[in-house]
C-alpha cells in the first residue's frame, strides 16, 4: 500500500497546501510535525510565537481527524524524525513546503540528501509565499533589489492553481500518533495578555471577516492608527494558517483589494531578498559606514515605551501586550530607534523578534534594514518624524491614550508634545530623550558626510 509522509513547518493549514494535497494522492499519509530541539533551545522559542504554534498544531490536528487522519507528533532533530516515520510506516514519499531562511534551506537539504540515501522520493512544494522566490527575476542578477519593478514582474507572473482541503484521509493505524506538549514545558515566561489566538479556523474567519467588510476601505483606511483597519491576518499568514496565495486571489476580485494584495507583493518581495541574501537577518544588506551608539539607557527607554514621543511609546506597549504592532507605528518606532537613537537596527529587530507573533525571518529582518537605510529603501535617509507621525494618523490622539493610561487625561493637539503643556510635571511620563530636529540632523551629517 502506497504511503506518503507530508512534513509540516510553518504552513500549518489544510486548505491550499499544495504539499498535504500531493502526499494526499496515495493510499495512505502521514501528517506530521516535528518539535525542533534545536529551534526550541534558540530564540525562537518565544512565548507568543510558541503559544501560537501550539493552538495552530491543535487546530490542524481536528481538522486533519475531521477527514479522518490526525497529525503524528514527534520531537527532536526534524530529518531523523521524518525519516524514522517514513521507515517505520514504509513510506515511498515525502512532502514539504519549500521556505526561505538559511536554517529552512540547511534542513531542506539534509532532507533532500536522507531520502535520496533511504530511496524516497522526495518534494518541496510552493505555498509560503504567493510566488516562490526565483520565479520572478530580473534581467541580470539572481533577485530584484527594488520593490517598483518587482511588483510590476510580480503581477504579471502567472499564480498556481489553489488546492482544496483533502476530504478523505487514511492514516496507518500502527503508527503512533505522539502528543503536544503543553506551553509550559516549551517556554520560560508567559505570552503577552492580549495576543491573537492561533489556528486555521481563527484565521479563515478573521480573513472572511475582512474581505467582507473590510478590505474595500483597506487603501484608505489601513494607516489608521486608532481605527486599526487593517488585516489583523500577519500571524495566521506567517504561520501558514492562511494560504497568501488563497488571500491574494480572494482580495484581487474584490474592489478595493489591490491595495491589499500590493502588502502580500511586498512580503513576497522580501522573501527573494533573503533566498538571496541568507546574511539578511544579521548583516546590513547595504553598507552605510554607521558608527552606531551603544547607549544602553536610551535603547532601555525605547524597549519599555518611556522614550517621551507618545505615539512611539504607545506603539512598544502595544507590542508588549498583544505581540503585535501597527505596521505603521513599526515603521515610526524603527525610525527613532535607527535615526534619531541612531542604534544599530538589530537590537530592535531582535526585540520585535522576541515579541512579535508574526514575526518572519524575511519580514521582519527585511523591513527594519529598510527602515535603517541599510537594506532596500531608494530613499535610506528618510527620517520619519514621530510627532507628524502621530499628527497624521492619529489625529485625535487615541491610539496613544489606548496604551498611555498616564497620557488619558491630557486633551485635545496637548498629546502630540505633552512636554509643553503646563502641569507635565504631574505626570508619570518622561521628557522626550532626544529633540527629534537636532537628532535628524545629525543623523543626516553622519550619513551624508
Amino acid at each position: 500500500m502506497e504511503t506518503s509522509v507530508v512534513l509540516f513547518n510553518r504552513d500549518l493549514r489544510v486548505h491550499d497546501h499544495p504539499a498535504l494535497a500531493a502526499a494526499a494522492k496515495a493510499e495512505r499519509v502521514v501528517p506530521l510535525f516535528v518539535l525542533d530541539e534545536r529551534l526550541l533551545g534558540s530564540r525562537f522559542a518565544a512565548p507568543n510565537r510558541v503559544a501560537f504554534m501550539l493552538e495552530a498544531l491543535h487546530d490542524l490536528d481536528e481538522a486533519l481527524r475531521k477527514a479522518g487522519g490526525r497529525l503524528c507528533v514527534r520531537r527532536g532533530d526534524p530529518v531523523q524524525e521524518a525519516i524514522a516515520v517514513a521507515r517505520e510506516c514504509g513510506a515511498t514519499a515525502l512532502h514539504v513546503s519549500a521556505d526561505w531562511s538559511a536554517y529552512a534551506r540547511e534542513r531542506e537539504e539534509r532532507l533532500a540528501r536522507a531520502c535520496e540515501e533511504e530511496r524516497i522520493e522526495f518534494s518541496a512544494h510552493p505555498g509560503v509565499t504567493v510566488v516562490p522566490p526565483g520565479q520572478v527575476t530580473p534581467g541580470s542578477g539572481d533577485h530584484f533589489k527594488v520593490f517598483t519593478p518587482f511588483h510590476r514582474a510580480w503581477s504579471q507572473v502567472p499564480w498556481r492553481h489553489g488546492h482544496e482541503a483533502p476530504r478523505r484521509l487514511s492514516v496507518p493505524s500502527k503508527l503512533a500518533a505522539g502528543r503536544l506538549p503543553a506551553l509550559d514545558s516549551l517556554i520560560d515566561g508567559k505570552p503577552s495578555p492580549k495576543r491573537m489566538p492561533g489556528g486555521e479556523s481563527e484565521g479563515r474567519k478573521l480573513m472572511r471577516a475582512f474581505l467582507r467588510d473590510g478590505v474595500g476601505s483597506y487603501e484608505d483606511g489601513h494607516d489608521d492608527l486608532a481605527g486599526d483597519r487593517t488585516s489583523r491576518l500577519s500571524a495566521y499568514i506567517r504561520w501558514g494558517c492562511v494560504s497568501p496565495l488563497e488571500l491574494a486571489h480572494e482580495a484581487g476580485e474584490r474592489r478595493g483589494g489591490a491595495a491589499f494584495v500590493r502588502q502580500l507583493c511586498w512580503r513576497d518581495f522580501h522573501h527573494q531578498v533573503l533566498a538571496a541574501t541568507p546574511s539578511l537577518p544579521h548583516r546590513d544588506y547595504r553598507r552605510r559606514g554607521d558608527r552606531w551608539s551603544r547607549s544602553k539607557r536610551a535603547f532601555e527607554a525605547w524597549r519599555e515605551g518611556r522614550t517621551g514621543y507618545p505615539l512611539v511609546d504607545a506603539a512598544m506597549r502595544q507590542l508588549a501586550e498583544e505581540g503585535y504592532m501597527h505596521n505603521r507605528a513599526r515603521m515610526t518606532v524603527a525610525s527613532f530607534l535607527c535615526k534619531d537613537l541612531y542604534i544599530d537596527w538589530r537590537p530592535g529587530a531582535w526585540h520585535f523578534w522576541d515579541l512579535l507573533t508574526d514575526g518572519e525571518i524575511a519580514n521582519n529582518a527585511g523591513n527594519w534594514q529598510w527602515v535603517a537605510g541599510t537594506g532596500n529603501d531608494t530613499r535610506p535617509n528618510r527620517v520619519l518624524n514621530p510627532v507628524r507621525q502621530a499628527e497624521r494618523f492619529d489625529p485625535h490622539g487615541l491610539y496613544v491614550r489606548r496604551y498611555l493610561p498616564e497620557l488619558e487625561s491630557v486633551r485635545g493637539k496637548a498629546i502630540f508634545r505633552p512636554w509643553r503643556m503646563e502641569g507635565f510635571e504631574r505626570l508619570d511620563y518622561p521628557e522626550p530623550l532626544v529633540d527629534h530636529d537636532e537628532a535628524a540632523a545629525a543623523f543626516k551629517a553622519q550619513r551624508e558626510g
